[in-house]
């Protein structure tokens, strides 16, 4: 498979795993609606944010949406899109070292996303999707870079969207377009369909709606050679039965029958789209499902009834609602217009959401801006009865605070007034900020950490996934997966009884332990230290872990 190399590329291609775990603290102050709601927006570098919520969400999001910067080279926008940011000079610095002074801007963006990708990857669920919007300057190789992260046989679509009518009329030719690049998980991932409210249903029948597809295969290169299982005779009851002169589809050929061949207006074989045996199996039905009519000219033509109210999604797209200045104008009326320049429209992101998400789905954007994909999730919870949550992050602390957050506020409890007020959508977020390191310099637990920040740390570093709930400090028994329970001997908790030893894995405590959940099966125990041999160990049935030197800190 071919790959795309880029100055730089070396050092930030597994930095990801040395992006140190932080707290996250919330501030109730800036958070609106229900708490509990299980949204919340992030302040801080998406970086460290993504690999702070890690261990809570790995494998738990079905569909991931975000807008990077598109690397114009316009560093007057509130979102520097040169990649050339003060944060982002820092980072490469550090990351990249002098090897850093060399890079063009497109390294500098490459070398900016590649880590943060890598890490999205690991929060999608194994049938979830990612979609991420882009224009030419690095289309063609951030596809590049998914096909190595996420594996070019999990290429979705390039969907390309009409952003602004006009078109950018002062280039040599007048560009109207941008794209979204999709990719899913695994084979696992499969998009919905449209639902089309049945809009494309014209006509109707004793059994409701339905629109009239013909049964001829339209495509030139299909005929009896290639085809022969959809190449056979149709026959037809030449008596009408309906006054719109719906004629049955026999099962069997009959004296006065009527004989008709997929042939195509010019009078060559083409085929038809169904086999034989499904043919039978719906002509049965009489006139519900298939039927046959002839056109002015005399010829007979054989169509299904279609009654399905969806369609599937296309690679265009060109309606009204998701053009670019829709998104400009929705800020504006909410009175954020002057505050954040080229908001994605909401009607696009709900556009993915409707073909990627489940009504229970979590949604993540760690590239927020002012929190498009927050209100475009709340929106389509609306619309359909969802309960869809959201995680979205975002860098800039001015942005976060003014606009983000003003907005999803907004969105939830309304705005305007009088004629122009808009109703509230409902729902609620929590506003968090990035907190303390999990670990200090020299590897030890940070003094603000507490059980429940290091049970989370703990449950995930062992096996992978985030922990089943949140810790609350009763009981050092943090759950059960694939039948390992896994313990934390923290702050002295051991449930209601606590005998002498706090955070040291004694006979007495491993006495005291809770029993594994199934009555069986391999227990695991973080603590500071052991006072048990190896034979003891094996009669408890304790792998003993000890804390922070076999904890994964990166």
């Amino acid at each position: 498979m071919p790959t795309l190399d880029w100055i730089g590329k070396a050092a930030v291609v597994n930095h990801h795993r040395k992006v140190p775990y932080r707290l996250l603290k919330c501030d109730r102050e800036l958070s609106a609606g229900d708490a509990d709601a299980g949204n919340l927006l992030v302040q801080g570098d998406n970086l460290l944010a993504l690999k702070a919520l890690l261990p809570y969400y790995a494998g738990k999001v079905k569909c991931i949406y975000i807008d990077p910067p598109y690397n114009t080279g316009n560093e007057g926008w509130a979102y520097n899109d040169n990649v050339n940011s003060p944060e982002i000079r820092q980072w490469i610095k550090q990351v990249v070292g002098r090897e850093g002074e060399d890079l063009s801007r497109h390294d500098k963006w490459l070398c900016m996303m590649y880590p943060r990708l890598a890490l999205l990857r690991d929060f999608l669920t194994q049938d979830g999707f990612i979609f991420v919007s882009l224009d030419d300057n690095e289309i063609a190789s951030t596809k590049f870079v998914f096909d190595e992260l996420f594996g070019q046989r999990n290429f979705v679509a390039q969907i390309v969207i009409e952003a602004n009518r006009r078109g950018q009329t002062y280039k040599e030719i007048s560009k109207n377009h941008e794209y979204v690049l999709c990719y899913s998980r695994s084979a696992k991932s499969a998009l919905r369909k449209l639902d089309t409210d049945g809009e494309k249903l014209d006509r109707n029948d004793d059994w409701g709606a339905y629109s009239a597809r013909e049964l001829r295969n339209r495509n030139p290169k299909f005929n009896r050679n290639n085809r022969p299982n959809l190449f056979y005779p149709i026959y037809i009851d030449p008596h009408p039965a309906t006054p719109e002169g719906h004629h049955r589809i026999l099962l069997h050929r009959t004296d006065n029958a009527v004989e008709t061949l997929p042939l195509n207006s010019s009078g060559h074989e083409s085929c038809w789209r169904w086999g034989n045996p499904k043919l039978i199996e719906e002509a049965q039905k009489g006139l519900q499902v298939v039927y046959a009519s002839k056109t002015r000219s005399g010829e007979w033509r054989v169509f299904e009834k279609y009654r399905k109210e969806t369609i599937t999604p296309k690679s265009l797209w060109t309606e009204t609602q998701f053009i670019s200045e829709q998104g400009t104008s929705l800020l504006r009326q909410m009175g954020l217009g002057e505050r954040f320049q080229f908001p994605k429209p909401t009607a696009l992101i709900q556009r993915v959401i409707q073909i990627a998400t489940d009504k229970d789905s979590l949604i993540l954007d760690s590239f927020a801006g002012s929190g498009t994909t927050a209100h475009a999730v709340l929106a389509q919870n609306k619309a359909d009865g969802g309960t869809r949550r959201f995680i979205t992050v975002e860098m800039d602390e001015a942005i976060c605070r003014d606009v983000t957050s003003q907005r999803i506020r907004k969105a939830i409890e309304g705005y305007g007034e009088g004629d122009k007020a808009t109703p509230g959508l409902g729902g609620g977020f929590r506003f968090c900020k990035l907190g303390a390191a999990l670990f200090d310099e020299a590897g030890n637990i940070g003094s603000e950490v507490k059980f429940s920040d290091l049970a989370a740390h703990v449950f995930f570093t062992e096996t992978g996934s985030p922990i089943p709930k949140r810790a609350d400090g009763k009981t050092p028994l943090l759950g059960v997966h694939q039948g390992k329970a896994v313990y934390l001997l923290f702050n002295g908790v051991l449930g209601d009884r606590r005998p002498a030893g706090g955070n040291v894995l004694t006979h007495e405590v491993a006495g005291h332990l809770p029993p594994h959940p199934d009555g069986h099966g391999a227990r695991v125990v973080y603590g500071e230290a052991c006072r048990l041999g190896p034979k003891s160990l094996e009669q408890y049935g304790i792998t003993f872990r000890q804390i922070p030197f076999e904890l994964k800190v990166d």
